[in-house]
């Protein structure tokens, strides 16, 4: 839609995305990557390189499928062309002027028996005398016609000497002459057919002049000199349409001559030597021939490493012309070049710097509209909100996790029975929460929601019939609401080696996750602290919360220092409730003496003990502890046994697949206190 509700159309050109997706689609599809790794950069390298994965419905391609149909559009045109065609072509082209050269002798001679107007004031003697000479001309063309070289070089050679008596035969072989002169020196020179129209004397004089003066300017620029190419430009200008720069110019030329080295290096020894030989016999002037030479040796000392030796194994049979093969060549070195920025870009660095038109040469309008999709890509995540640049890489904004823990939240409570969430009955009522039917005589304190009907009521009962009805304060009635308490809580995060053996650590992640997103959706008030331990304990941030992985380079579980380190956070809080949520797979093996940690398994009694002790304080500071075990061997379960023993918190033994059902579900159960 365009401005002032008007809709614009346009023509279709293939370009245009039928199913197109927005930022919060992409985050969608790049949640599960996140909550699975963490790190934005490396799921971001992964969308770059593979697309969506099916996840988008296949509505973004990686840099994988767009390497690929580069790769199959390259071989198509290899296996469908024949590179040493070009002698063939050209092969074809001379025996058309040699077959129309015999024709127009066989009519010449013909017609010289037919008796012409002419010939009845021509003496009959002299009449046939010219026949004869005629005829024995005819006979020693045709005779040089037979004796031609079978090779194409020599062949053109020996035509371009040969004295026609046939003058269409004469004009397509001249025509031919030019056109191999004007390609020639195009594969020195893009743009010479349009300047060169035919190579006159005097248009070959003034090529010499141009070649040996763009000599002078490369040399001044290999000798550190400031090149004349205004000057230059004022005199050959109209040779070189388009060209700003001395630079471009250089770049065209390289461009040109390497297509030239690749066509030759990818023929035939056979084929590759007569085009090298018709080649110099159409440029013909020797002087012109060493200035040419000349160039290709300053042009070496200007581009050292652009004058490999290029192959391309074409396999097909459809013949091509001199000057198509050479705008083949010209495409394929494109395509290795598009192909060398891409694979280059396939972890998103560089990615901008993928030449959009090549993309658009190669393989159309449809695949460069793919690619800036690609482009776009962080672009679209950042104005939403979602990432931000820091430094030289990006990061997830708050806007950005809460989206991926509202994924964590779907995903966990996708588990659950489609009744069993939300339907926490309590008899109390309070304030603070949703309005419900059930109404109260109002106290002072009491959210003002009065029940008109029945504050009414009360005022009749008091006064009895009559109007008007006199209210005073006993009479208000008002809905009652739900009570909802503030809550502190601690999750405590088994980080240990064995988490992640055990295959338990991506959910206990993704729990975490979710518990965050759901505290900060629907109880903004609650304050929710993160603990990982395992070596020794620390918080975690909710925005690291993506990027925290197992700790792979320490071993132990020191649930004695996160218990320590979630009660010192718990005592700034001035919420009434306060509980540890601690999920692990293992009984403590470490304990910290004079402040460092101690390491033993199987544990020792003192680890066993000085965790137990932490456990005693938390439960005089009044602080739940509710422990889900996702192993059930026999020492964790003792473990934590006596640990709900001490603390009167609960133990529930659960699986990677249902502990968040448990966690979430005892969470939002516990915040609708019965309290009147």
């Amino acid at each position: 839609m365009g401005l002032n509700g008007a809709y614009r159309y346009s023509e279709w050109d293939n370009s245009q995305q039928l199913n197109p997706f927005d930022a919060h689609d992409l985050m969608q599809a790049l949640a599960e990557d996140l909550l699975a790794d963490g790190d934005l950069q490396r799921v971001l390298q992964r969308l770059y390189r593979m697309g969506d994965e099916g996840r988008l419905g296949d509505r973004l391609d990686g840099m994988k499928q767009l390497l690929e149909r580069l790769r199959d559009r390259r071989q198509d045109m290899l296996n469908r062309h024949n590179l040493n065609s070009i002698m063939d072509d050209l092969k074809a082209k001379l025996q058309d002027v040699v077959d129309t050269e015999r024709h127009g002798i066989d009519r010449r001679v013909e017609e010289a028996k037919q008796p012409s107007p002419a010939d009845e004031q021509t003496p009959a003697t002299d009449a046939e005398a010219l026949r004869k000479m005629l005829e024995q001309m005819a006979t020693k063309k045709k005779e040089a016609l037979d004796a031609l070289p079978e090779t194409v070089p020599q062949r053109f050679q020996a035509l371009s000497q040969y004295d026609f008596m046939d003058s269409e035969a004469r004009d397509k072989f001249q025509q031919l002459k030019d056109m191999l002169q004007q390609q020639v020196m195009q594969s020195y020179f893009q743009g010479m057919q349009e300047a060169i129209n035919s190579i006159s004397p005097e248009d070959l004089a003034r090529t010499r002049e141009m070649v040996r003066d763009l000599n002078q300017m490369l040399e001044d620029r290999i000798q550190g000199k400031e090149p004349r190419f205004e000057e230059f430009m004022q005199k050959y200008g109209d040779m070189f349409p388009g060209v700003n720069t001395l630079d471009e110019l250089l770049e065209q030329m390289q461009r040109r001559m390497a297509a030239m080295q690749a066509m030759m290096e990818s023929m035939s020894p056979e084929m590759r030597e007569q085009l090298q030989q018709m080649m110099d016999g159409l440029i013909g002037d020797d002087r012109l021939r060493a200035d040419l030479a000349r160039l290709a040796m300053n042009m070496h000392q200007l581009f050292p490493n652009s004058q490999g030796r290029q192959r391309y194994p074409f396999r097909g049979d459809e013949p091509m012309s001199l000057l198509e093969a050479m705008a083949m060549m010209e495409n394929l070195q494109s395509m290795d070049e598009l192909e060398a920025q891409m694979r280059a870009a396939q972890h998103g660095e560089g990615l901008d710097q993928i030449d959009l038109d090549k993309v658009r040469d190669a393989l159309g309008p449809e695949e460069a509209s793919r690619l800036e999709q690609l482009q776009q890509l962080t672009k679209m995540l950042e104005d939403a909100g979602y990432v931000r640049k820091n430094g030289d890489a990006y990061e997830l904004t708050p806007q950005g996790i809460r989206k991926i823990g509202q994924k964590a939240l779907r995903d966990v409570f996708g588990q659950l029975k489609k009744d069993s969430f939300g339907k926490h009955a309590t008899i109390f009522r309070g304030g603070g929460g949703e309005r419900i039917d059930d109404t109260k005589r109002y106290t002072f304190g009491d959210p003002f929601l009065m029940d008109i009907q029945k504050t009414t009521m009360n005022a009749i009962q008091r006064q009895g019939r009559g109007t008007p009805v006199r209210l005073r304060p006993e009479d208000f009635e008002v809905y009652r609401t739900e009570l909802l308490t503030q809550s502190a809580t601690v999750l405590m995060l088994d980080m240990s080696r064995s988490m992640f053996l055990n295959g338990c650590f991506g959910s206990a992640k993704k729990v975490a996750i979710a518990l965050h997103s759901l505290i900060q959706s629907q109880y903004p008030r609650d304050v929710l602290h993160i603990i990982g331990f395992s070596y020794l304990a620390r918080e975690i941030k909710p925005e690291q919360l993506p990027g925290i992985n197992w700790d792979e380079y320490n071993y132990g579980t020191n649930l004695q220092h996160a218990l320590m380190l979630g009660r010192q956070l718990l005592a700034r809080s001035k919420a009434r409730n306060k509980q540890m949520i601690v999920i692990t797979d293992g009984e403590p093996t470490t304990h910290l003496e004079g402040g460092s940690p101690v390491f033993n398994y199987p544990p020792t009694y003192r680890t066993i003990q000085e965790t137990l002790r932490e456990v005693i304080r938390c439960t005089r500071d009044q602080v739940i502890i509710n422990t889900f075990m996702l192993e059930s061997g026999y020492y964790l379960t003792d473990f934590v046994g006596q640990m709900t023993k001490i603390n009167k918190g609960r133990a529930f033994f659960a699986t990677p697949d249902n502990l968040g059902e448990y966690i979430l579900v005892d969470y939002v159960a516990n915040k609708q206190k019965k309290v009147s």
